[in-house]
Protein backbone atom coordinates (compact mmCIF):
# COMPACT_ATOMS: atom_id res chain seq x y z
CA UNK A 1 0.00 0.00 0.00
CA UNK A 2 1.17 3.54 -0.77
CA UNK A 3 1.45 5.66 2.38
CA UNK A 4 0.14 9.17 2.88
CA UNK A 5 3.61 10.79 2.86
CA UNK A 6 3.74 9.93 -0.85
CA UNK A 7 1.14 12.66 -1.31
CA UNK A 8 4.01 15.11 -1.19
CA UNK A 9 4.79 13.79 -4.65
CA UNK A 10 1.21 14.30 -5.83
CA UNK A 11 2.03 16.97 -8.36
CA UNK A 12 4.85 14.90 -9.88
CA UNK A 13 2.41 12.68 -11.80
CA UNK A 14 4.09 9.57 -10.48
CA UNK A 15 2.32 6.68 -12.25
CA UNK A 16 2.86 4.28 -9.35
CA UNK A 17 1.11 6.71 -7.03
CA UNK A 18 -1.82 7.12 -9.38
CA UNK A 19 -2.18 3.37 -9.72
CA UNK A 20 -2.69 3.11 -5.95
CA UNK A 21 -4.35 6.49 -5.53
CA UNK A 22 -7.65 5.16 -4.20
CA UNK A 23 -5.86 3.46 -1.31
CA UNK A 24 -4.01 6.67 -0.50
CA UNK A 25 -7.21 8.71 -0.66
CA UNK A 26 -8.90 6.29 1.74
CA UNK A 27 -6.06 6.83 4.21
CA UNK A 28 -6.26 10.58 3.74
CA UNK A 29 -9.99 10.71 4.41
CA UNK A 30 -9.37 8.90 7.70
CA UNK A 31 -6.17 10.59 8.87
CA UNK A 32 -5.86 14.01 7.23
CA UNK A 33 -8.80 14.73 4.91
CA UNK A 34 -7.65 18.27 4.11
CA UNK A 35 -4.03 17.73 3.22
CA UNK A 36 -1.43 20.54 2.91
CA UNK A 37 1.36 20.63 0.33
CA UNK A 38 4.04 23.28 0.70
CA UNK A 39 5.73 24.36 -2.52
CA UNK A 40 9.31 25.51 -3.00
CA UNK A 41 8.19 29.09 -3.67
CA UNK A 42 6.47 29.23 -0.27
CA UNK A 43 2.92 28.90 -1.55
CA UNK A 44 0.54 26.28 -0.19
CA UNK A 45 -1.99 23.88 -1.68
CA UNK A 46 -4.77 21.99 0.07
CA UNK A 47 -6.09 18.67 -1.20
CA UNK A 48 -9.76 18.19 -0.24
CA UNK A 49 -10.72 14.50 -0.14
CA UNK A 50 -14.01 13.99 1.73
CA UNK A 51 -17.29 14.13 -0.19
CA UNK A 52 -18.88 16.55 2.27
CA UNK A 53 -15.92 18.96 2.14
CA UNK A 54 -15.66 18.71 -1.64
CA UNK A 55 -19.31 19.77 -1.98
CA UNK A 56 -18.69 22.65 0.42
CA UNK A 57 -15.76 23.98 -1.60
CA UNK A 58 -17.43 23.52 -5.00
CA UNK A 59 -20.40 25.71 -4.04
CA UNK A 60 -18.53 28.31 -1.92
CA UNK A 61 -18.08 31.66 -3.74
CA UNK A 62 -15.16 32.48 -1.41
CA UNK A 63 -13.05 30.18 -3.62
CA UNK A 64 -12.27 31.78 -6.96
CA UNK A 65 -11.54 30.02 -10.23
CA UNK A 66 -9.85 33.15 -11.57
CA UNK A 67 -6.23 33.22 -10.39
CA UNK A 68 -5.89 36.85 -11.47
CA UNK A 69 -8.04 37.81 -8.46
CA UNK A 70 -5.26 36.69 -6.09
CA UNK A 71 -2.19 37.17 -8.32
CA UNK A 72 0.23 40.08 -7.90
CA UNK A 73 0.68 42.86 -10.46
CA UNK A 74 4.01 41.48 -11.67
CA UNK A 75 2.45 38.14 -12.59
CA UNK A 76 -0.45 39.79 -14.39
CA UNK A 77 1.88 42.07 -16.36
CA UNK A 78 3.74 39.03 -17.73
CA UNK A 79 0.68 37.27 -19.15
CA UNK A 80 0.95 36.48 -22.85
CA UNK A 81 -1.73 36.03 -25.49
CA UNK A 82 -1.34 32.27 -25.09
CA UNK A 83 -1.88 32.58 -21.32
CA UNK A 84 -5.10 34.47 -21.87
CA UNK A 85 -6.15 32.00 -24.57
CA UNK A 86 -5.83 29.19 -22.03
CA UNK A 87 -7.79 30.89 -19.25
CA UNK A 88 -10.63 33.00 -20.68
CA UNK A 89 -13.22 30.23 -20.49
CA UNK A 90 -15.86 28.77 -18.19
CA UNK A 91 -13.39 26.69 -16.16
CA UNK A 92 -11.27 29.65 -15.13
CA UNK A 93 -13.77 32.44 -14.47
CA UNK A 94 -16.25 33.54 -11.79
CA UNK A 95 -19.56 35.39 -12.08
CA UNK A 96 -20.43 37.68 -13.74
CA UNK A 97 -18.04 36.67 -16.57
CA UNK A 98 -18.76 32.97 -16.04
CA UNK A 99 -22.51 33.61 -16.05
CA UNK A 100 -22.30 35.61 -19.29
CA UNK A 101 -20.18 33.03 -21.12
CA UNK A 102 -22.25 30.09 -19.92
CA UNK A 103 -25.44 31.75 -21.14
CA UNK A 104 -23.93 32.05 -24.61
CA UNK A 105 -23.28 28.34 -25.02
CA UNK A 106 -25.69 26.44 -22.78
CA UNK A 107 -28.52 26.58 -25.33
CA UNK A 108 -26.53 24.20 -27.53
CA UNK A 109 -26.49 21.67 -24.68
CA UNK A 110 -30.19 21.73 -23.80
CA UNK A 111 -31.77 18.33 -23.04
CA UNK A 112 -33.94 18.59 -26.18
CA UNK A 113 -31.00 19.20 -28.50
CA UNK A 114 -28.91 16.48 -26.84
CA UNK A 115 -31.74 13.96 -27.28
CA UNK A 116 -31.95 14.92 -30.93
CA UNK A 117 -28.29 13.94 -31.36
CA UNK A 118 -28.88 10.31 -30.31
CA UNK A 119 -29.39 8.86 -33.82
CA UNK A 120 -26.20 10.51 -35.08
CA UNK A 121 -24.17 9.33 -32.08
CA UNK A 122 -25.49 5.79 -32.59
CA UNK A 123 -24.60 5.94 -36.30
CA UNK A 124 -21.01 7.03 -35.55
CA UNK A 125 -20.74 4.29 -32.92
CA UNK A 126 -22.01 1.63 -35.32
CA UNK A 127 -19.58 2.68 -38.04
CA UNK A 128 -16.63 2.44 -35.64
CA UNK A 129 -17.69 -1.02 -34.50
CA UNK A 130 -18.33 -2.15 -38.09
CA UNK A 131 -14.70 -1.39 -38.86
CA UNK A 132 -13.32 -3.71 -36.18
CA UNK A 133 -15.96 -6.28 -35.28
CA UNK A 134 -14.72 -9.05 -37.58
CA UNK A 135 -11.14 -8.54 -36.38
CA UNK A 136 -12.10 -9.62 -32.86
CA UNK A 137 -9.85 -6.98 -31.33
CA UNK A 138 -9.12 -3.26 -31.20
CA UNK A 139 -7.25 -0.67 -29.23
CA UNK A 140 -10.19 0.79 -27.33
CA UNK A 141 -8.86 4.34 -27.02
CA UNK A 142 -7.54 4.96 -30.54
CA UNK A 143 -10.17 2.94 -32.42
CA UNK A 144 -13.29 3.80 -30.43
CA UNK A 145 -13.21 5.92 -27.28
CA UNK A 146 -11.39 8.82 -28.95
CA UNK A 147 -12.93 9.00 -32.45
CA UNK A 148 -16.53 8.86 -31.19
CA UNK A 149 -16.62 11.99 -28.97
CA UNK A 150 -14.18 13.98 -31.11
CA UNK A 151 -16.41 13.48 -34.15
CA UNK A 152 -19.51 14.38 -32.13
CA UNK A 153 -18.04 17.62 -30.76
CA UNK A 154 -16.57 18.50 -34.17
CA UNK A 155 -19.96 18.11 -35.83
CA UNK A 156 -21.67 20.03 -33.02
CA UNK A 157 -19.24 22.92 -33.38
CA UNK A 158 -19.12 22.71 -37.16
CA UNK A 159 -15.37 22.19 -37.55
CA UNK A 160 -13.86 19.70 -40.01
CA UNK A 161 -13.83 16.16 -38.64
CA UNK A 162 -10.86 15.40 -40.87
CA UNK A 163 -8.83 17.61 -38.51
CA UNK A 164 -9.52 15.29 -35.57
CA UNK A 165 -5.89 14.15 -35.35
CA UNK A 166 -4.84 17.79 -35.03
CA UNK A 167 -7.36 18.21 -32.22
CA UNK A 168 -6.03 15.14 -30.46
CA UNK A 169 -2.47 16.45 -30.72
CA UNK A 170 -3.37 19.92 -29.50
CA UNK A 171 -5.57 18.53 -26.76
CA UNK A 172 -2.64 16.47 -25.53
CA UNK A 173 -0.55 19.66 -25.43
CA UNK A 174 -3.23 21.50 -23.44
CA UNK A 175 -3.52 18.80 -20.75
CA UNK A 176 0.16 17.83 -20.68
CA UNK A 177 1.71 18.36 -17.22
CA UNK A 178 4.55 20.84 -16.82
CA UNK A 179 6.99 20.68 -13.93
CA UNK A 180 9.40 23.33 -15.18
CA UNK A 181 9.12 26.72 -16.82
CA UNK A 182 11.21 25.39 -19.70
CA UNK A 183 8.78 22.56 -20.48
CA UNK A 184 5.86 24.98 -20.44
CA UNK A 185 7.63 27.38 -22.81
CA UNK A 186 8.46 24.49 -25.14
CA UNK A 187 4.73 23.99 -25.78
CA UNK A 188 4.02 27.64 -26.61
CA UNK A 189 4.55 27.23 -30.40
CA UNK A 190 2.01 24.38 -30.49
CA UNK A 191 -0.50 26.41 -28.50
CA UNK A 192 0.05 29.34 -30.85
CA UNK A 193 -0.68 27.01 -33.76
CA UNK A 194 -3.92 25.90 -32.05
CA UNK A 195 -4.86 29.55 -31.49
CA UNK A 196 -4.12 30.37 -35.14
CA UNK A 197 -6.28 27.45 -36.31
CA UNK A 198 -9.22 28.63 -34.19
CA UNK A 199 -8.78 32.20 -35.39
CA UNK A 200 -8.78 31.05 -39.02
CA UNK A 201 -11.88 28.88 -38.76
CA UNK A 202 -13.71 31.57 -36.78
CA UNK A 203 -12.98 34.05 -39.55
CA UNK A 204 -14.42 31.58 -42.06
CA UNK A 205 -17.68 31.51 -40.08
CA UNK A 206 -17.83 35.29 -39.93
CA UNK A 207 -17.74 35.34 -43.71
CA UNK A 208 -19.90 32.25 -44.24
CA UNK A 209 -22.19 31.50 -41.22
CA UNK A 210 -23.72 28.02 -40.97
CA UNK A 211 -26.14 26.15 -38.74
CA UNK A 212 -23.56 25.16 -36.13
CA UNK A 213 -22.35 26.17 -32.68
CA UNK A 214 -19.22 27.86 -34.00
CA UNK A 215 -21.30 30.24 -36.13
CA UNK A 216 -23.58 30.90 -33.16
CA UNK A 217 -20.62 31.74 -30.96
CA UNK A 218 -19.08 34.01 -33.59
CA UNK A 219 -22.38 35.87 -33.83
CA UNK A 220 -23.19 35.52 -30.13
CA UNK A 221 -24.89 38.43 -28.52
CA UNK A 222 -26.69 38.15 -25.21
CA UNK A 223 -27.93 41.38 -23.65
CA UNK A 224 -25.69 43.29 -26.11
CA UNK A 225 -22.63 41.54 -24.69
CA UNK A 226 -20.59 39.72 -27.32
CA UNK A 227 -17.70 37.35 -26.84
CA UNK A 228 -14.38 39.06 -27.22
CA UNK A 229 -11.94 37.51 -29.69
CA UNK A 230 -9.79 35.86 -27.00
CA UNK A 231 -12.93 34.66 -25.15
CA UNK A 232 -14.17 33.08 -28.37
CA UNK A 233 -10.92 31.22 -29.00
CA UNK A 234 -10.60 30.14 -25.39
CA UNK A 235 -14.19 28.89 -25.37
CA UNK A 236 -13.62 26.89 -28.56
CA UNK A 237 -10.46 25.39 -27.07
CA UNK A 238 -12.38 24.35 -23.95
CA UNK A 239 -15.26 22.82 -25.93
CA UNK A 240 -12.88 20.84 -28.15
CA UNK A 241 -10.69 19.59 -25.30
CA UNK A 242 -13.29 19.07 -22.57
CA UNK A 243 -15.83 17.94 -25.14
CA UNK A 244 -13.94 14.74 -25.79
CA UNK A 245 -11.17 14.10 -23.23
CA UNK A 246 -13.51 13.27 -20.34
CA UNK A 247 -15.74 11.09 -22.53
CA UNK A 248 -12.69 9.17 -23.77
CA UNK A 249 -11.92 8.36 -20.14
CA UNK A 250 -15.53 7.52 -19.31
CA UNK A 251 -15.62 4.93 -22.09
CA UNK A 252 -12.13 3.57 -21.44
CA UNK A 253 -12.33 3.46 -17.65
CA UNK A 254 -15.87 2.13 -17.83
CA UNK A 255 -15.03 -0.83 -20.07
CA UNK A 256 -11.95 -1.73 -18.00
CA UNK A 257 -13.99 -1.56 -14.80
CA UNK A 258 -16.77 -3.78 -16.13
CA UNK A 259 -14.21 -6.36 -17.28
CA UNK A 260 -12.81 -6.38 -13.75
CA UNK A 261 -16.32 -7.05 -12.37
CA UNK A 262 -17.64 -9.94 -14.49
CA UNK A 263 -20.78 -10.41 -12.39
CA UNK A 264 -21.72 -6.76 -12.93
CA UNK A 265 -20.90 -7.09 -16.62
CA UNK A 266 -23.16 -10.14 -16.86
CA UNK A 267 -25.94 -8.29 -15.03
CA UNK A 268 -25.73 -5.41 -17.51
CA UNK A 269 -25.68 -7.76 -20.50
CA UNK A 270 -28.81 -9.48 -19.20
CA UNK A 271 -30.52 -6.15 -18.46
CA UNK A 272 -29.48 -3.52 -21.06
CA UNK A 273 -32.02 -1.12 -19.58
CA UNK A 274 -29.63 -0.69 -16.63
CA UNK A 275 -27.14 1.17 -18.82
CA UNK A 276 -28.16 4.57 -17.42
CA UNK A 277 -27.58 3.50 -13.82
CA UNK A 278 -24.41 1.69 -14.88
CA UNK A 279 -22.98 4.88 -16.40
CA UNK A 280 -23.62 6.76 -13.14
CA UNK A 281 -21.85 4.04 -11.17
CA UNK A 282 -18.93 3.92 -13.59
CA UNK A 283 -18.61 7.69 -13.31
CA UNK A 284 -18.45 7.30 -9.56
CA UNK A 285 -16.23 4.24 -9.34
CA UNK A 286 -13.38 5.41 -11.59
CA UNK A 287 -14.07 9.04 -12.39
CA UNK A 288 -12.85 10.39 -15.74
CA UNK A 289 -11.80 13.54 -13.89
CA UNK A 290 -9.56 12.91 -10.89
CA UNK A 291 -9.53 16.43 -9.48
CA UNK A 292 -11.17 19.76 -10.14
CA UNK A 293 -9.42 22.64 -11.82
CA UNK A 294 -7.70 25.14 -9.54
CA UNK A 295 -9.44 27.27 -6.95
CA UNK A 296 -7.99 29.95 -4.69
CA UNK A 297 -9.26 31.31 -1.38
CA UNK A 298 -10.37 34.94 -1.68
CA UNK A 299 -10.37 35.27 2.11
CA UNK A 300 -9.61 33.15 5.15
CA UNK A 301 -11.98 30.17 5.09
CA UNK A 302 -12.60 27.21 7.40
CA UNK A 303 -13.53 23.94 5.69
CA UNK A 304 -13.98 20.72 7.64
CA UNK A 305 -12.38 22.34 10.67
CA UNK A 306 -9.25 23.35 8.74
CA UNK A 307 -8.23 27.01 8.38
CA UNK A 308 -7.36 27.92 4.78
CA UNK A 309 -5.65 31.27 4.33
CA UNK A 310 -6.50 33.92 1.77
CA UNK A 311 -4.62 33.20 -1.46
CA UNK A 312 -4.09 29.49 -0.77
CA UNK A 313 -4.54 27.07 -3.66
CA UNK A 314 -7.27 24.44 -3.22
CA UNK A 315 -7.71 21.25 -5.22
CA UNK A 316 -10.79 19.09 -4.65
CA UNK A 317 -10.13 15.40 -5.33
CA UNK A 318 -13.23 14.17 -7.15
CA UNK A 319 -11.96 10.59 -7.36
CA UNK A 320 -11.60 10.50 -3.58
CA UNK A 321 -14.97 12.11 -2.86
CA UNK A 322 -16.67 9.51 -5.04
CA UNK A 323 -15.27 6.66 -2.91
CA UNK A 324 -16.11 8.23 0.47
CA UNK A 325 -17.83 5.64 2.67
CA UNK A 326 -19.54 8.41 4.64
CA UNK A 327 -21.60 9.19 1.53
CA UNK A 328 -21.61 5.92 -0.41
CA UNK A 329 -21.65 3.28 2.32
CA UNK A 330 -19.29 0.51 3.40
CA UNK A 331 -19.12 -0.85 -0.16
CA UNK A 332 -17.99 2.43 -1.69
CA UNK A 333 -14.94 0.65 -3.16
CA UNK A 334 -17.12 -1.92 -4.95
CA UNK A 335 -18.89 -1.51 -8.28
CA UNK A 336 -22.67 -1.81 -7.98
CA UNK A 337 -24.68 -0.81 -11.05
CA UNK A 338 -27.84 -1.25 -8.95
CA UNK A 339 -26.69 1.38 -6.42
CA UNK A 340 -29.78 3.23 -5.21
CA UNK A 341 -28.22 6.47 -3.98
CA UNK A 342 -25.39 7.87 -6.10
CA UNK A 343 -24.64 11.55 -5.41
CA UNK A 344 -21.27 11.44 -7.19
CA UNK A 345 -19.44 14.60 -8.20
CA UNK A 346 -17.85 13.29 -11.41
CA UNK A 347 -19.25 16.31 -13.26
CA UNK A 348 -18.60 18.75 -10.45
CA UNK A 349 -21.22 20.67 -8.48
CA UNK A 350 -22.62 24.18 -8.26
CA UNK A 351 -22.30 26.88 -10.91
CA UNK A 352 -19.37 25.11 -12.59
CA UNK A 353 -21.26 21.83 -13.05
CA UNK A 354 -20.16 20.36 -16.38
CA UNK A 355 -22.06 21.94 -19.26
CA UNK A 356 -21.73 18.81 -21.38
CA UNK A 357 -22.72 16.26 -18.71
CA UNK A 358 -25.85 15.10 -20.53
CA UNK A 359 -23.94 14.69 -23.80
CA UNK A 360 -21.15 12.73 -22.09
CA UNK A 361 -23.69 10.45 -20.39
CA UNK A 362 -25.40 9.74 -23.72
CA UNK A 363 -22.13 9.08 -25.53
CA UNK A 364 -20.93 6.79 -22.73
CA UNK A 365 -24.20 4.85 -22.62
CA UNK A 366 -24.34 4.36 -26.39
CA UNK A 367 -20.65 3.49 -26.70
CA UNK A 368 -20.49 0.99 -23.83
CA UNK A 369 -23.93 -0.48 -24.46
CA UNK A 370 -23.23 -1.02 -28.16
CA UNK A 371 -19.81 -2.55 -27.50
CA UNK A 372 -21.24 -5.06 -25.01
CA UNK A 373 -23.99 -5.98 -27.45
CA UNK A 374 -21.71 -6.52 -30.44
CA UNK A 375 -18.53 -7.84 -28.80
CA UNK A 376 -19.35 -11.08 -26.91
CA UNK A 377 -16.93 -11.98 -24.12
CA UNK A 378 -15.04 -8.71 -24.44
CA UNK A 379 -11.84 -8.85 -22.37
CA UNK A 380 -8.46 -7.19 -21.99
CA UNK A 381 -5.83 -8.38 -24.44
CA UNK A 382 -3.07 -7.97 -21.86
CA UNK A 383 -2.80 -8.22 -18.05
CA UNK A 384 -4.51 -5.43 -16.12
CA UNK A 385 -1.25 -4.42 -14.43
CA UNK A 386 0.29 -3.63 -17.82
CA UNK A 387 -2.22 -0.87 -18.59
CA UNK A 388 -0.52 2.51 -18.29
CA UNK A 389 -2.26 5.51 -16.79
CA UNK A 390 -2.05 8.65 -18.89
CA UNK A 391 -0.52 11.72 -17.18
CA UNK A 392 -2.38 15.03 -17.33
CA UNK A 393 -1.91 18.54 -16.08
CA UNK A 394 -2.07 18.67 -12.25
CA UNK A 395 -3.54 15.15 -12.37
CA UNK A 396 -6.79 16.66 -13.62
CA UNK A 397 -7.89 13.70 -15.75
CA UNK A 398 -7.80 9.99 -15.00
CA UNK A 399 -7.59 7.52 -17.86
CA UNK A 400 -5.41 5.02 -19.71
CA UNK A 401 -2.95 5.58 -22.53
CA UNK A 402 -4.01 2.45 -24.41
CA UNK A 403 -6.51 -0.36 -23.75
CA UNK A 404 -6.11 -3.36 -26.09
CA UNK A 405 -9.27 -5.51 -25.97
CA UNK A 406 -10.46 -8.61 -27.79
CA UNK A 407 -13.60 -10.72 -28.10
CA UNK A 408 -14.77 -13.99 -29.65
Amino acid sequence: MVSIPRLREYLSNDEDFRRYAYEVYANMREEQPIYPIMHKNGSRSWLITRHEDVLAVLKDPRFTKNYLRVADDEYISQLTEVDRFMTNNLLALDPPDHTRLRALVQKAFSPRLIRAMRPRIQAITDSLLDAVQDQGRMELIADYAFPLPIQVIAELLGIPTEDKEKFRHWSGIVIRPHRTKESRLADVPELQAFLAYLADISEQRREDPREDLLSALVQAEEAADRLSEIELYSMLMLLIVAGHETTVNLIGNGVVTLIQYPEQLALLRANPSLIGAAIEELLRYDSPVESSTDRFALEDVTIGGQHIACGDHVLVIIASANRDRASFGEKADDLDIMRAENPHVAFGHGIHYCLGAALARMEGAIAIGSLLERAPNVRLALPMEELRIRPSVSDLLRGYREIPICWD
